[in-house]
């Protein structure tokens, strides 16, 4: 039989005394929790015994004696520790000593004398009190009715470690009967200042679980869902976002307790995240209003809209001449040419309609920086987009004309082949043609089939300027995201206490000699970085299309239309 001992490093310097502990038959394995120092009373210790196990649920009793020899040995106190097997009883008897400045230990038990005696194998497992209670690697606390007995499993010694948290929970001031040594034996001070904090964060959470219902219930309101306003909360990314961290607020501020460990992370991942977004967001308004940088950014505004209106014009220019020698149609060249030369000049006189508003408006859109950083990378992607909507309007055009083009020549095609689409049935399906509509579509098919490259080429550019503008905004919507769902408290605690996001433990080899005890240290494997936010990475509420590049070429191919991006739940068109 091989009889294994978990006893905690911090108990190695404790002063002689008994060790209390839960004994877990099934495996043959004694948990220490703590040492109880000389002098005490047997009763009290009964006592004090009782009630951890009433309130732990753990049946912790007293296992065994330990010995620090750090003082003379006296024969006295050895025959006292064997004695104390008779009033405490455990069977076996764990006896444990440390022989002077020797790093070999001596562990022995004490067995009630039998017919069969065997020779116990005896691994003592030192274990770190404090990363094992806070490493989470038991199961939850509020499963205590359905506690894992598995003797195959390590998790138990991590259970009653969790569970006799009571056991650890001294005050530093409280000098009672019996004196214990564990990993916060010095005690916890309480601070005036955390628990006045304690108090008044419940008024606080409820003051703040109301206004968020009150203001979520506005949103919900019947108002916002008529045509307009419903359009623009759909379509703009900052109120999505606005709604987002509005479910974030309602998250934290719920006085609902975790029910698990990741529900605390998630909370505490929210909450750091809302914090770092709204200190950039502090940042970023502080230096836009220093030395009058939103004037500046005003003048600067409309040049710069009208340069891209002029290179948008010469971009025109180009395409109505012989654009890389090609031979367009001319006619229909010019008729587009000068269909979007006129959409270029409504967006001109626009742009130098709305100049003497541009610095107002962007000193009050300045001020949306104090919501967060996220908030504020959300109002510059509507302002691309309306900024560039003149490029999308033409992208829709050359998109829909190309598309019908294309649609129209591939269902003559199938003319020709003796075709047709069954829209009932959804396929393709024989049919038989007259000569009139043969000659008809032979016509048809000709006019497309040369006005296509002309089109093509428009649908090309302005394609083109499209994505350009789709890349920008979906950059800048990555970064949301990444404020968004980063893990940082999690990240924080990877770096800083890595004990606190365990992916297992593992086992080192501290001396291994004949006649002694084996000594193992048990350490806690901490989770990768790439673990840790895979598992504690946030929710999005706004996603990049995700398509591949087949179907983007097959969407370009067809002319249909592409989005920036898309919110949750609604669907490409």
């Amino acid at each position: 039989m091989v009889l294994k001992v978990f006893f905690p490093s911090c108990c190695s310097s404790a002063d002689s005394g008994i060790l209390i502990g839960r004994w877990i038959s099934e495996q043959n394995s004694a948990v220490i929790l703590a040492v109880v120092h000389f002098p005490f009373i047997p009763v009290q210790v009964k006592q004090y015994l009782g009630e951890v196990q009433r309130v732990t649920k753990v049946s912790v009793s007293v296992l065994g004696s330990w010995s620090n020899s750090k003082q003379e040995k006296e024969e006295s106190l050895s025959e006292f520790l064997e004695d104390l097997g008779t009033i405490f009883c455990h069977e076996p008897w764990i006896q444990i000593s440390k022989e002077g400045d020797s790093k070999f230990w001596s562990c022995s038990t004490l067995q009630k004398p039998s017919k069969n005696p065997q020779e116990e194998e005896i691994i003592l497992v030192y274990y770190d009190q404090r990363k094992v209670m806070l490493s989470h690697l038991h199961p939850p606390l509020d499963t205590a009715g359905q506690r894992a007995e598995d003797a195959s499993k390590l998790s138990a010694i991590f259970d009653t470690v969790a569970r006799s948290q009571v056991l650890f929970m001294t005050d530093r001031y409280d000098e009672g009967p019996i004196k214990l040594t564990h990993w916060q034996s010095d005690g916890v001070e309480a601070s005036i200042i955390v628990e006045l904090m304690k108090q008044a964060s419940v008024p606080a959470c409820m003051l703040l679980t109301f206004l968020l219902s009150l203001l979520s219930g506005i949103c919900r309101s019947r108002v916002l869902k008529f045509w307009p306003l419903s359009f623009l909360w759909s379509k703009l990314s900052t109120c999505e976002q606005l709604g987002h961290r509005l479910q974030h607020l309602q998250v934290i501020s719920s006085n609902k307790k975790a029910q698990n460990q990741n529900q605390l992370m998630r909370k505490a991942n929210i909450f750091v995240s809302l914090l770092i977004d709204v200190a950039l967001g502090i940042l970023l308004m502080s230096w836009l209003y220093r030395k009058n940088r939103i004037g500046h950014l005003a003048d600067t505004l409309i040049p710069v809209a009208d340069h891209v209106a002029e290179e948008l014009q010469d971009l025109l220019q180009w395409l109505m001449g012989a654009p890389a020698g090609l031979k367009m149609n001319r006619a229909l060249d010019q008729v587009l040419g000068r269909f979007f030369l006129y959409h270029i000049h409504l967006w001109i006189s626009y742009i130098h309609l709305l100049s003497p508003f541009i610095e107002m408006i962007l000193w009050y859109v300045g001020l949306s920086a104090c919501l967060g950083l996220t908030v504020a990378l959300c109002i510059l992607s509507d302002i691309i987009a309306l900024l560039t909507f003149h490029i999308y309007c033409f992208y829709v055009y050359g998109a829909r004309l190309y598309c019908l083009k294309i649609y129209g020549l591939s269902s003559l095609w199938r003319l020709f082949r003796g075709k047709k689409w069954n829209v009932l049935r959804q396929r393709v399906d024989s049919c038989s043609y007259d000569l009139d509509q043969l000659f008809i579509g032979t016509l048809l098919f000709t006019i497309l089939l040369f006005l296509l490259p002309t089109t093509a080429l428009y649908y090309l550019v302005f394609t083109l300027l499209r994505l350009l503008v789709v890349i920008v905004q979906g950059l800048i919507h990555l970064l949301v995201d990444l404020i968004d769902s980063l893990p940082l408290y999690s990240l924080i605690l990877r770096l800083c206490r890595s004990y606190r996001l365990a992916a297992g433990v593992k086992f080192r080899v501290l001396e291994q000699q004949d006649g002694k005890p084996l000594r193992l240290l048990m350490q806690i494997n901490p989770l990768s970085y790439g673990g840790v936010v895979q598992t504690y990475r946030l929710p999005t509420y706004s996603c990049y299309p995700k398509d591949s590049w087949a179907s983007l070429c097959k969407k370009l191919f067809l002319g249909e239309l592409i989005y920036p991006w898309k919110h949750k739940g609604e669907k490409q068109n």
